[in-house]
């Protein structure tokens, strides 16, 4: 699972590990749906990894 938020000033899209807090202009997606994820034309994506030990 993953949060996605957007940077509507640098027509960014992020997307990150899910967050711990309610955000009201954030999304919580289930894997499947974070993994297909495509930004809109002239828009980039970040994806944050997330590494575990």
């Amino acid at each position: 699972m993953a949060t996605l938020t957007y940077v509507y000033a640098d027509s960014l899209a992020v997307l990150g590990p899910l967050s711990l807090s309610h955000e009201p202009h954030s999304y919580d997606l289930c894997t499947r749906h974070s993994d297909r994820l495509k930004a809109p034309q002239g828009w980039q994506v970040m994806r944050h990894v997330q590494f575990t030990q």
